[in-house]
Protein backbone atom coordinates (compact mmCIF):
# COMPACT_ATOMS: atom_id res chain seq x y z
CA UNK A 1 0.00 0.00 0.00
CA UNK A 2 2.97 2.38 0.56
CA UNK A 3 5.19 1.62 -2.83
CA UNK A 4 5.35 4.23 -4.70
CA UNK A 5 3.41 2.80 -7.83
CA UNK A 6 0.08 2.75 -5.99
CA UNK A 7 1.18 6.54 -4.14
CA UNK A 8 1.38 8.09 -7.73
CA UNK A 9 -1.83 6.17 -8.44
CA UNK A 10 -3.91 7.68 -5.49
CA UNK A 11 -2.37 11.01 -6.41
CA UNK A 12 -3.78 10.92 -9.80
CA UNK A 13 -7.39 9.54 -8.88
CA UNK A 14 -6.91 12.17 -6.20
CA UNK A 15 -6.36 14.72 -8.46
CA UNK A 16 -9.79 16.44 -9.82
CA UNK A 17 -11.36 16.37 -6.67
CA UNK A 18 -8.32 17.93 -4.79
CA UNK A 19 -7.92 20.93 -7.45
CA UNK A 20 -11.28 21.21 -7.84
CA UNK A 21 -11.78 21.97 -3.86
CA UNK A 22 -9.03 23.95 -4.08
CA UNK A 23 -10.11 26.19 -7.34
CA UNK A 24 -13.40 26.72 -5.26
CA UNK A 25 -11.23 27.98 -2.37
CA UNK A 26 -8.74 30.38 -4.26
CA UNK A 27 -10.83 30.53 -7.24
CA UNK A 28 -7.08 30.80 -9.13
CA UNK A 29 -6.26 28.11 -11.15
CA UNK A 30 -2.45 28.95 -10.55
CA UNK A 31 -2.52 28.86 -6.74
CA UNK A 32 -5.20 25.22 -7.15
CA UNK A 33 -1.92 23.39 -8.44
CA UNK A 34 0.55 25.08 -7.12
CA UNK A 35 -1.14 23.75 -3.55
CA UNK A 36 -2.10 20.63 -4.72
CA UNK A 37 1.66 19.75 -6.21
CA UNK A 38 2.90 20.63 -2.93
CA UNK A 39 0.89 18.83 -1.12
CA UNK A 40 1.88 15.85 -3.63
CA UNK A 41 5.45 16.17 -2.49
CA UNK A 42 4.25 16.22 1.02
CA UNK A 43 2.62 13.00 0.48
CA UNK A 44 5.14 11.27 -1.28
CA UNK A 45 7.65 12.37 1.89
CA UNK A 46 4.81 11.23 4.49
CA UNK A 47 3.04 8.28 3.03
CA UNK A 48 5.82 5.92 2.83
CA UNK A 49 6.97 6.28 6.77
CA UNK A 50 3.31 6.77 7.91
CA UNK A 51 1.34 4.71 5.32
CA UNK A 52 -1.86 6.38 3.38
CA UNK A 53 -4.39 8.60 4.97
CA UNK A 54 -7.90 7.14 5.36
CA UNK A 55 -9.39 9.74 2.90
CA UNK A 56 -6.20 10.87 0.30
CA UNK A 57 -8.53 13.22 -0.94
CA UNK A 58 -9.18 15.19 2.31
CA UNK A 59 -5.59 14.90 3.68
CA UNK A 60 -4.65 16.61 0.12
CA UNK A 61 -7.01 19.33 -0.11
CA UNK A 62 -5.85 20.28 3.73
CA UNK A 63 -2.49 19.69 3.11
CA UNK A 64 -2.61 22.09 0.33
CA UNK A 65 -5.03 24.10 1.67
CA UNK A 66 -2.22 25.08 4.33
CA UNK A 67 0.17 25.81 2.07
CA UNK A 68 -1.85 27.96 -0.26
CA UNK A 69 -2.95 30.52 3.15
CA UNK A 70 0.91 30.07 4.02
CA UNK A 71 1.66 31.27 0.58
CA UNK A 72 -0.87 34.01 0.84
CA UNK A 73 -0.09 34.96 4.27
CA UNK A 74 3.57 35.42 2.82
CA UNK A 75 2.63 37.88 0.06
CA UNK A 76 -0.19 40.13 2.53
CA UNK A 77 2.89 40.90 4.91
CA UNK A 78 4.26 42.90 1.78
CA UNK A 79 0.84 44.84 1.04
CA UNK A 80 -0.21 47.49 2.91
CA UNK A 81 -2.85 46.79 5.93
CA UNK A 82 -6.55 48.03 4.93
CA UNK A 83 -7.99 50.68 6.99
CA UNK A 84 -9.09 49.73 10.80
CA UNK A 85 -12.53 50.14 10.27
CA UNK A 86 -12.38 47.63 7.73
CA UNK A 87 -10.01 44.95 9.61
CA UNK A 88 -12.72 44.55 12.19
CA UNK A 89 -15.21 43.65 9.68
CA UNK A 90 -12.77 40.74 8.03
CA UNK A 91 -13.78 37.94 10.62
CA UNK A 92 -11.67 34.42 10.50
CA UNK A 93 -11.22 33.94 7.33
CA UNK A 94 -9.55 30.59 7.86
CA UNK A 95 -11.96 29.02 9.46
CA UNK A 96 -14.93 29.65 6.82
CA UNK A 97 -12.52 27.61 4.28
CA UNK A 98 -11.87 25.23 7.01
CA UNK A 99 -16.06 24.40 7.24
CA UNK A 100 -15.94 24.63 3.44
CA UNK A 101 -14.00 21.64 3.28
CA UNK A 102 -15.60 20.17 6.11
CA UNK A 103 -18.81 20.21 4.33
CA UNK A 104 -17.11 20.17 0.51
CA UNK A 105 -18.68 17.93 -1.83
CA UNK A 106 -16.51 16.53 -3.88
CA UNK A 107 -18.98 15.55 -6.55
CA UNK A 108 -19.44 19.25 -7.59
CA UNK A 109 -16.18 19.99 -7.31
CA UNK A 110 -15.08 17.42 -10.19
CA UNK A 111 -18.26 18.63 -12.09
CA UNK A 112 -17.35 22.38 -11.59
CA UNK A 113 -13.01 21.54 -12.95
CA UNK A 114 -14.80 19.74 -15.70
CA UNK A 115 -16.92 22.23 -16.62
CA UNK A 116 -14.66 25.00 -16.30
CA UNK A 117 -12.23 23.25 -18.27
CA UNK A 118 -14.68 22.69 -20.95
CA UNK A 119 -16.27 25.74 -21.02
CA UNK A 120 -18.38 26.72 -24.86
CA UNK A 121 -16.76 29.90 -24.59
CA UNK A 122 -12.96 28.85 -24.70
CA UNK A 123 -11.64 27.37 -28.07
CA UNK A 124 -11.78 23.26 -28.40
CA UNK A 125 -8.23 23.44 -28.29
CA UNK A 126 -7.84 25.53 -25.41
CA UNK A 127 -10.62 23.14 -23.83
CA UNK A 128 -8.75 20.00 -24.18
CA UNK A 129 -5.32 21.44 -23.32
CA UNK A 130 -6.53 22.53 -19.88
CA UNK A 131 -8.54 19.27 -19.25
CA UNK A 132 -5.29 17.29 -19.55
CA UNK A 133 -2.88 19.82 -17.59
CA UNK A 134 -5.86 20.49 -15.15
CA UNK A 135 -7.71 17.73 -14.79
CA UNK A 136 -5.13 14.81 -15.96
CA UNK A 137 -2.09 16.75 -14.58
CA UNK A 138 -0.11 15.95 -17.70
CA UNK A 139 2.97 18.06 -18.34
CA UNK A 140 3.14 20.56 -21.09
CA UNK A 141 5.40 18.98 -22.73
CA UNK A 142 3.43 15.66 -22.56
CA UNK A 143 0.47 17.45 -24.24
CA UNK A 144 2.44 19.13 -26.44
CA UNK A 145 4.00 16.23 -27.41
CA UNK A 146 0.56 14.67 -28.39
CA UNK A 147 -0.50 17.28 -30.26
CA UNK A 148 2.63 17.35 -32.42
CA UNK A 149 2.78 21.52 -31.49
CA UNK A 150 6.31 23.00 -29.77
CA UNK A 151 6.16 23.50 -25.67
CA UNK A 152 5.98 27.43 -25.85
CA UNK A 153 3.04 27.02 -28.42
CA UNK A 154 1.10 24.75 -26.00
CA UNK A 155 2.18 26.99 -22.57
CA UNK A 156 0.88 29.61 -24.25
CA UNK A 157 -2.79 27.89 -25.38
CA UNK A 158 -3.17 26.98 -21.87
CA UNK A 159 -1.94 30.27 -20.75
CA UNK A 160 -4.77 31.97 -22.65
CA UNK A 161 -7.42 29.88 -21.00
CA UNK A 162 -6.32 29.91 -17.60
CA UNK A 163 -5.85 33.97 -18.17
CA UNK A 164 -10.04 34.02 -19.19
CA UNK A 165 -11.02 32.19 -16.30
CA UNK A 166 -8.91 34.61 -13.66
CA UNK A 167 -10.19 37.81 -15.38
CA UNK A 168 -13.67 36.03 -14.64
CA UNK A 169 -15.09 35.39 -17.92
CA UNK A 170 -15.50 32.09 -17.14
CA UNK A 171 -17.68 31.59 -14.00
CA UNK A 172 -16.20 29.12 -11.16
CA UNK A 173 -20.33 28.60 -10.08
CA UNK A 174 -21.31 24.93 -10.40
CA UNK A 175 -23.94 24.92 -12.92
CA UNK A 176 -27.69 24.38 -12.24
CA UNK A 177 -29.54 21.14 -13.20
CA UNK A 178 -30.77 23.15 -16.41
CA UNK A 179 -27.11 24.37 -17.69
CA UNK A 180 -26.04 20.57 -16.42
CA UNK A 181 -27.77 19.05 -18.74
CA UNK A 182 -27.36 21.58 -21.45
CA UNK A 183 -23.08 21.71 -20.69
CA UNK A 184 -23.09 18.22 -20.73
CA UNK A 185 -22.48 17.49 -24.26
CA UNK A 186 -19.75 20.00 -24.31
CA UNK A 187 -18.06 18.07 -21.40
CA UNK A 188 -18.61 14.71 -23.38
CA UNK A 189 -17.35 16.15 -26.55
CA UNK A 190 -13.97 17.49 -25.23
CA UNK A 191 -13.44 13.38 -23.92
CA UNK A 192 -14.22 12.53 -26.69
CA UNK A 193 -11.96 14.79 -28.68
CA UNK A 194 -8.79 13.85 -26.46
CA UNK A 195 -9.63 10.23 -27.00
CA UNK A 196 -9.75 10.83 -31.16
CA UNK A 197 -6.04 12.86 -30.63
CA UNK A 198 -4.79 9.41 -29.52
CA UNK A 199 -6.95 6.93 -31.59
CA UNK A 200 -6.07 9.07 -35.07
CA UNK A 201 -2.29 8.91 -34.58
CA UNK A 202 -0.53 7.41 -36.82
CA UNK A 203 2.16 4.15 -36.01
CA UNK A 204 5.15 6.39 -35.77
CA UNK A 205 3.28 8.82 -32.97
CA UNK A 206 1.32 6.26 -31.02
CA UNK A 207 4.19 6.25 -28.40
CA UNK A 208 2.93 9.95 -27.76
CA UNK A 209 -0.72 10.25 -28.10
CA UNK A 210 -1.94 6.47 -27.36
CA UNK A 211 -1.58 7.48 -23.76
CA UNK A 212 -4.95 10.52 -24.75
CA UNK A 213 -6.97 7.28 -25.43
CA UNK A 214 -6.23 6.02 -22.35
CA UNK A 215 -6.88 9.51 -20.62
CA UNK A 216 -9.69 9.90 -22.10
CA UNK A 217 -11.29 6.69 -20.78
CA UNK A 218 -10.29 7.70 -17.05
CA UNK A 219 -12.46 10.56 -17.57
CA UNK A 220 -15.04 8.82 -19.10
CA UNK A 221 -15.36 6.77 -16.39
CA UNK A 222 -14.96 9.55 -14.28
CA UNK A 223 -17.66 10.84 -15.18
CA UNK A 224 -19.77 7.95 -15.24
CA UNK A 225 -19.17 8.30 -11.62
CA UNK A 226 -20.81 11.74 -11.29
CA UNK A 227 -23.92 10.57 -13.93
CA UNK A 228 -24.33 6.72 -13.34
CA UNK A 229 -27.60 6.74 -14.83
CA UNK A 230 -26.93 8.97 -17.92
CA UNK A 231 -26.97 6.73 -20.84
CA UNK A 232 -25.24 8.72 -23.19
CA UNK A 233 -22.36 8.56 -20.96
CA UNK A 234 -22.69 5.05 -20.28
CA UNK A 235 -22.88 5.15 -24.63
CA UNK A 236 -19.43 7.28 -24.59
CA UNK A 237 -17.49 5.40 -22.14
CA UNK A 238 -18.13 2.13 -24.07
CA UNK A 239 -17.68 3.62 -27.07
CA UNK A 240 -13.78 4.35 -26.00
CA UNK A 241 -13.48 1.35 -24.55
CA UNK A 242 -14.62 -0.96 -27.63
CA UNK A 243 -12.52 1.34 -29.84
CA UNK A 244 -9.34 1.77 -27.88
CA UNK A 245 -9.92 -2.51 -27.25
CA UNK A 246 -8.35 -3.01 -30.91
CA UNK A 247 -5.09 -1.37 -30.50
CA UNK A 248 -2.91 -4.10 -30.23
CA UNK A 249 -3.90 -5.04 -33.92
CA UNK A 250 -4.59 -1.75 -35.27
CA UNK A 251 -0.59 -1.80 -37.12
CA UNK A 252 1.64 -4.47 -38.45
CA UNK A 253 4.91 -4.91 -37.53
CA UNK A 254 5.90 -2.80 -40.06
CA UNK A 255 3.46 0.61 -38.74
CA UNK A 256 1.35 -0.19 -42.08
CA UNK A 257 -2.62 0.28 -40.92
CA UNK A 258 -4.61 -2.81 -40.70
CA UNK A 259 -8.20 -2.53 -41.31
CA UNK A 260 -10.69 -3.90 -39.12
CA UNK A 261 -11.63 -7.15 -41.68
CA UNK A 262 -8.04 -8.29 -41.70
CA UNK A 263 -6.61 -7.18 -37.98
CA UNK A 264 -6.01 -10.53 -35.61
CA UNK A 265 -8.99 -10.20 -33.45
CA UNK A 266 -6.92 -12.76 -30.77
CA UNK A 267 -4.71 -9.21 -29.87
CA UNK A 268 -8.34 -7.59 -29.15
CA UNK A 269 -8.84 -6.99 -25.60
CA UNK A 270 -11.24 -8.78 -24.16
CA UNK A 271 -11.72 -7.22 -20.84
CA UNK A 272 -11.98 -4.01 -22.07
CA UNK A 273 -14.60 -5.56 -24.58
CA UNK A 274 -16.32 -7.28 -21.95
CA UNK A 275 -17.13 -3.91 -19.99
CA UNK A 276 -17.92 -1.72 -22.86
CA UNK A 277 -20.19 -4.67 -23.86
CA UNK A 278 -22.16 -4.40 -20.44
CA UNK A 279 -22.13 -0.50 -20.86
CA UNK A 280 -23.71 -0.21 -24.18
CA UNK A 281 -26.49 -2.73 -23.34
CA UNK A 282 -27.21 -1.64 -19.77
CA UNK A 283 -27.33 2.35 -21.69
CA UNK A 284 -29.58 0.44 -24.18
CA UNK A 285 -32.05 -0.63 -21.79
CA UNK A 286 -32.93 2.62 -20.99
CA UNK A 287 -34.48 3.51 -24.58
CA UNK A 288 -33.15 7.04 -24.66
CA UNK A 289 -30.75 6.69 -27.75
CA UNK A 290 -28.36 8.85 -28.09
CA UNK A 291 -25.23 9.49 -30.57
CA UNK A 292 -22.81 7.60 -28.28
CA UNK A 293 -25.04 5.35 -28.12
CA UNK A 294 -25.68 4.09 -31.23
CA UNK A 295 -21.96 4.10 -32.06
CA UNK A 296 -21.31 1.85 -29.59
CA UNK A 297 -23.79 -0.06 -30.57
CA UNK A 298 -21.87 -0.77 -33.77
CA UNK A 299 -18.66 -0.64 -32.11
CA UNK A 300 -20.34 -3.84 -29.97
CA UNK A 301 -21.59 -5.52 -33.28
CA UNK A 302 -17.98 -5.73 -34.52
CA UNK A 303 -16.08 -6.50 -31.27
CA UNK A 304 -19.36 -9.73 -30.82
CA UNK A 305 -18.25 -10.64 -34.26
CA UNK A 306 -15.27 -13.14 -33.64
CA UNK A 307 -14.87 -13.63 -37.31
CA UNK A 308 -15.29 -10.70 -40.04
CA UNK A 309 -17.76 -12.95 -41.85
CA UNK A 310 -19.70 -13.51 -39.01
CA UNK A 311 -20.06 -8.86 -38.60
CA UNK A 312 -24.17 -8.28 -38.77
CA UNK A 313 -23.74 -5.48 -41.39
CA UNK A 314 -27.20 -5.13 -41.59
CA UNK A 315 -27.67 -4.41 -38.67
CA UNK A 316 -24.42 -2.08 -38.88
CA UNK A 317 -25.99 -0.41 -41.90
CA UNK A 318 -29.49 0.21 -39.55
CA UNK A 319 -27.75 1.71 -36.96
CA UNK A 320 -25.87 4.25 -39.44
CA UNK A 321 -29.16 4.98 -40.95
CA UNK A 322 -30.54 5.93 -37.37
CA UNK A 323 -27.19 7.46 -36.88
CA UNK A 324 -27.64 9.91 -39.96
CA UNK A 325 -31.59 10.89 -38.55
CA UNK A 326 -30.40 11.94 -35.59
CA UNK A 327 -27.04 13.99 -36.50
CA UNK A 328 -26.62 14.10 -40.13
CA UNK A 329 -23.28 14.46 -41.44
CA UNK A 330 -21.74 13.44 -44.42
CA UNK A 331 -18.50 12.02 -42.70
CA UNK A 332 -21.56 9.53 -41.07
CA UNK A 333 -23.01 8.86 -44.29
CA UNK A 334 -19.93 7.70 -45.46
CA UNK A 335 -18.71 5.46 -42.82
CA UNK A 336 -22.73 4.36 -43.59
CA UNK A 337 -21.11 3.21 -47.34
CA UNK A 338 -19.11 0.76 -45.94
CA UNK A 339 -21.71 -1.24 -44.17
CA UNK A 340 -23.82 -0.51 -47.85
CA UNK A 341 -21.30 -1.84 -49.65
CA UNK A 342 -21.15 -5.08 -47.37
CA UNK A 343 -25.51 -5.88 -47.76
CA UNK A 344 -26.09 -3.96 -51.50
CA UNK A 345 -22.96 -4.11 -52.62
CA UNK A 346 -20.45 -1.15 -54.14
CA UNK A 347 -22.28 0.18 -56.76
CA UNK A 348 -24.95 1.06 -54.03
CA UNK A 349 -22.65 2.46 -51.58
CA UNK A 350 -20.81 4.48 -54.44
CA UNK A 351 -24.40 6.09 -55.59
CA UNK A 352 -24.81 7.09 -51.67
CA UNK A 353 -21.15 8.78 -51.20
CA UNK A 354 -21.13 10.57 -54.64
CA UNK A 355 -23.08 13.39 -53.43
CA UNK A 356 -20.54 14.16 -50.61
CA UNK A 357 -17.66 14.97 -53.04
CA UNK A 358 -17.87 18.69 -52.56
CA UNK A 359 -18.72 18.89 -48.95
CA UNK A 360 -15.66 16.38 -48.27
CA UNK A 361 -13.11 17.04 -51.24
CA UNK A 362 -10.31 17.69 -48.73
CA UNK A 363 -10.86 14.29 -46.49
CA UNK A 364 -8.59 11.44 -47.66
CA UNK A 365 -11.09 9.09 -46.25
CA UNK A 366 -13.42 9.86 -48.40
CA UNK A 367 -10.97 9.40 -51.42
CA UNK A 368 -9.73 6.50 -49.82
CA UNK A 369 -13.28 4.84 -49.63
CA UNK A 370 -14.40 5.90 -53.32
CA UNK A 371 -11.18 4.16 -54.68
CA UNK A 372 -11.96 1.33 -53.12
CA UNK A 373 -15.43 0.71 -54.12
CA UNK A 374 -14.36 1.35 -57.85
CA UNK A 375 -11.85 -0.96 -57.89
CA UNK A 376 -14.23 -3.54 -56.67
CA UNK A 377 -16.24 -2.30 -59.58
CA UNK A 378 -13.52 -2.85 -61.90
CA UNK A 379 -13.19 0.72 -62.72
CA UNK A 380 -9.04 0.79 -62.66
CA UNK A 381 -8.74 4.49 -64.38
CA UNK A 382 -10.93 6.49 -62.15
CA UNK A 383 -9.78 3.89 -58.30
CA UNK A 384 -6.07 5.40 -59.05
CA UNK A 385 -7.26 9.19 -59.46
CA UNK A 386 -9.18 8.63 -56.43
CA UNK A 387 -5.99 6.65 -54.72
CA UNK A 388 -3.76 9.46 -55.78
CA UNK A 389 -6.39 12.46 -54.37
CA UNK A 390 -6.49 10.24 -51.12
CA UNK A 391 -2.63 10.28 -51.03
CA UNK A 392 -2.74 13.91 -51.43
CA UNK A 393 -4.73 14.14 -48.38
CA UNK A 394 -2.54 11.71 -45.94
CA UNK A 395 -2.60 12.88 -42.57
CA UNK A 396 -0.13 10.43 -41.76
CA UNK A 397 2.49 7.76 -43.81
CA UNK A 398 1.07 5.23 -42.48
CA UNK A 399 -2.59 6.30 -44.29
CA UNK A 400 -0.25 6.97 -47.22
CA UNK A 401 1.47 3.83 -47.50
CA UNK A 402 -2.14 1.91 -47.26
CA UNK A 403 -3.34 3.91 -50.45
CA UNK A 404 -0.60 2.83 -52.06
CA UNK A 405 -0.30 -0.71 -51.17
CA UNK A 406 -3.78 -0.08 -53.37
CA UNK A 407 -2.49 1.28 -56.07
CA UNK A 408 0.32 -1.55 -56.45
CA UNK A 409 -2.64 -4.18 -56.47
CA UNK A 410 -4.02 -2.04 -59.37
CA UNK A 411 -0.89 -2.08 -61.38
CA UNK A 412 -0.69 -5.68 -60.95
CA UNK A 413 -3.91 -6.19 -62.22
Amino acid sequence: MTDPSWIDGALAAARPQAVGALLRYFRNLDTAEEAFQEACLRALKHWPKNGPPRDPIAWLIFVGRNSAIDTVRRQAKQQPLPPEDLLSDLGDAETAIAEKIDSADYRDDILRLLFICCHPDLPATQQIALALRIVSGLSVRQIARAFLVGESAMEQRITRAKGRISSGEIPFETPDAFERAERLSAVSAMIYLIFNEGYSAGSTEVEARFPLCDEAIRLARLLLRIFPAEPEIMGLTALLLLQHARAKARFDAEGAVVLLDDQDRSLWNRTMIAEGLALIDKAMRHRQPGAYQIQAAIAALHARALRPQDTDWLEIDLLYATLERLTPSPVITLNRSIAVAKVHGPEAALLLIEPLEDRLSGYFHFFGVKGGLLMQLGRSREARIAFDRAIALANTPAEAAHIRMHLDRLSQN
